[in-house]
């Protein structure tokens, strides 16, 4: 009983994360503030209440739609707010009510914010990117957290120089580099190697289907990443029977 009422604290501390990573995924593309002005209806510019910013239950108390002027608010509000709540939720089952948790939940929260923006702008804003790897390097094992991360970006950062050489076109951008090095630091050594490989097959079909557009790759590595550092023991534990046999 205990645990499920943490669990409801920590899931509606999750929601109120999802109603900011909302404002950061809408503002930060357009190079607003996060802070300021105020919360608004984007259709009639009108300054909304506290009592409309409630996550959730404002947007279905309002039936989806803007008190003032009823245009229809967008789903991705309570969908972002819900799938937070959720991540927020299963770290805690993972890892408990330990001091970091809430570092923890903060980098993939951040990394949650990338896939939404990259997904619609095809862009991983630095400031995002870098607060999701700040997280990730605070835990007991700083060092190690640290020694992994720089290891994972440097190595992921020379593939892409020589694929860029032999190619002769940049082939990685600046942001795998970085959450390559998140990914490092959450997940490190070997557990990292099998995120990059089911961020690929992840992202196998829908690079198949978009062969014209692309795909980002961002949001597949993030998730593949959610994955592995959920079910961390079975993956290593994996990789040694496929190893060692």
């Amino acid at each position: 009983m205990e645990q499920t009422l943490i669990a409801i604290v920590v899931f509606i501390f999750g929601i109120m994360i999802g109603s900011f990573l909302n404002v950061v995924i809408y503002r930060i593309p357009k190079g607003e503030s996060i802070a300021f002005p105020a919360s608004k209806c984007q259709s009639c510019q009108t300054p909304l209440k506290w009592y409309h910013n409630i996550p959730i239950f404002s947007w279905l108390f309002l039936g989806g739609k803007c008190a003032f002027c009823k245009e229809p608010i967008a789903k991705q509000y309570p969908i972002v707010e819900f799938i937070t709540g959720i991540i927020f939720v299963a770290l805690f089952m993972k890892l408990g009510l330990v001091w970091y948790l809430p570092f923890v939940a903060a980098s993939f929260a951040a990394l949650f914010a990338l896939v939404m923006i990259d997904f619609k702008y095809m862009a991983v804003p630095d400031n995002v990117n870098f607060a999701a790897l700040v997280f990730a390097l605070i835990q007991p094992d700083f060092i190690h957290a640290a020694m992994y991360a720089a290891i994972a970006a440097g190595g992921l950062y020379l593939i892409g120089l020589l694929s860029s050489l032999l190619a002769k076109k940049e082939a990685m951008g600046g942001a795998d580099v970085i959450v390559a090095g998140t990914m490092g630091a959450l997940l490190g050594f070997p557990n990292f190697f099998a995120a990059i490989f089911l961020s690929a097959i992840l992202a196998m079909i829908p690079s198949l289907v978009n062969r014209e557009t692309g795909v980002p790759f961002v949001p597949f590595l993030a998730m593949a990443t959610f994955i592995v550092y959920l079910y961390d023991t079975q993956t290593t534990q994996f990789l040694e029977k496929l190893i060692y046999g």
